[in-house]
């Protein structure tokens, strides 16, 4: 719509630039960012043996954001005919339409080039990954064309936060990072597998792959509870890499019950709840355990 048509109408330029602004937010899902904030924050904590320098956690937030901001726009434009025809997708088109592709191709370059500049204020190492985390963020989007284990690449691109937070504040590559790393990787996954389950007919329509097309809700299902499990032990695994202590395992304690209680929530003949599984319980999951090693670290460090 032209800026004459806008005034015709009684909507100013400005008012159309701050309307398409909030609506990316909405479409590459902002609160989303529940899932991979905390990680980073409590990795950066832990790194820094305490209260990290506030230009460093302001620098790794900013890359967290831009990273997670320009994966899940270049998503939506690399997909969007696949989103179009299914049912719980096709409003992404509507957004994208009011938004315009141009813009949003500006947004994700945007947010490509902010990220590279977060890293490289961060340290030198940080910038010479960040081309390297950058392709595996892409590339996932590409992942359902070619395989079942999209939801793992998933799980990888989130993962990359403690590691990045890490390296953010230390300059180094140690072990400590890439054991939350992994506990990050099988949450996802395992979560990601209960949200797909929903689009089991559109990726049999589509030809699109998932481990729910491949094993089938059930089985799906129990997979997912099988790598939750794995990551309970992951994140106890974690204490011995760090000089984390009781209020962490209260927090991996909490983190138990309530995986256990969103597999609770789902059953292979009833998916009606899979959205409070999907986001409340899992960005619980992720805050509680952010503050507990908040807590843990100001207690024993």
């Amino acid at each position: 719509m032209s800026n004459i048509e806008n005034e015709e109408n009684g909507i100013k330029p400005e008012q159309k630039n701050l309307s398409s602004f909030f609506t990316i937010f909405k479409l590459i899902k902002f609160s989303h960012t529940i899932f991979s904030f905390p990680f980073a924050v409590m990795s950066a904590f832990i790194a820094a043996g305490g209260v990290p320098r506030i230009r460093s956690l302001l620098l790794i937030i900013g890359a967290l954001v831009m990273a997670r901001s320009c994966a899940m726009s270049f998503n939506r434009l690399v997909d969007a005919k696949y989103d179009i025809s299914n049912p719980r997708t096709a409003y992404r088109i509507q957004l994208q339409n009011h938004i315009g592709k141009t813009n949003l191709w500006f947004f994700t370059i945007s947010c490509t080039i902010l990220f590279i500049v977060c890293a490289g204020m961060l340290n030198r190492l940080s910038l010479i990954i960040s081309p390297a985390a950058l392709l595996v963020i892409f590339g996932y989007s590409y992942t359902k064309r070619f395989t079942h284990y999209s939801h793992l690449v998933l799980g990888l691109s989130l993962s990359l936060s403690p590691i990045g937070a890490w390296i953010g504040i230390t300059g180094e590559i140690t072990t400590a990072p890439f054991i939350l790393a992994l506990a990050v990787l099988l949450w996802t996954a395992g979560f990601d597998i209960i949200y797909a389950c929903q689009d089991l007919q559109h990726d049999i329509e589509t030809k699109l792959h998932s481990i729910p097309k491949m094993m089938g809700i059930k089985n799906s299902l129990i997979f997912s509870s099988v790598l939750h499990f794995f990551v309970v032990i992951t994140l106890l695994l974690f204490m011995y890499f760090t000089n984390l202590r009781y209020v962490y395992f209260g927090g991996v304690v909490f983190v138990g019950i309530m995986l256990i209680y969103e597999h609770s929530l789902i059953k292979p003949h009833d998916l009606s709840k899979i959205n409070l599984a999907f986001f409340t319980v899992n960005g619980l999951i992720s805050m509680i355990l952010m503050v507990a090693t908040i807590v843990d670290i100001s207690i024993f460090c």
